[in-house]
């Protein structure tokens, strides 16, 4: 179990830099040039570290069968929204100077990216399931 939940948070983590990088990027493009002060990057690195975790340890708790898979999506993405959110407003991802609708339009984009993820990966392990099963079934496993 331990290694699984290595795993997940090694994975977890690593979307979550990859994430932060390209946002980077595209901020840094469009922007000219972004310009962060007062170890402002190391907060928004370590945040991004932090919300990797955040998502990739509670996906563990698709390892256990005897929670409906329902309830097992809201515990993984409501703890890694909720440590998503929690972080974003700590290290500053959030536009707060500039209002309400930003933040909220900032809010409904990080959630909406998660849950996007969620799908890919919930399609892909569903491919897989149905490729060990189809091996099982006609005796190539």
């Amino acid at each position: 179990m331990m290694k699984k939940a290595a795993k997940s948070c090694f994975m977890g983590i690593a979307i979550a830099l990859m994430i932060f990088s390209l946002v980077g990027v595209v901020f840094d493009q469009i922007y000219g040039g972004y310009i962060l002060l007062h170890h402002q990057y190391t907060k928004m690195f370590l945040g991004a570290l932090i919300v990797g975790a955040g998502f990739g340890l509670p996906s563990c708790i698709y390892e256990n069968e005897r929670i409906p898979y329902p309830l097992q999506v809201i515990f993984h993405m409501g703890i890694g929204c909720a440590v998503m959110l929690i972080t974003g407003f700590s290290v500053g991802w959030f536009p707060t100077a500039a209002g309400i609708g930003p933040v909220i339009l900032t809010i409904v984009g990080e959630i909406g990216v998660s849950f996007v993820l969620w799908i890919c990966f919930t399609a892909h392990y569903k491919k897989e399931a149905r490729s060990i099963s189809r091996k099982l079934r006609s005796g190539k496993l």
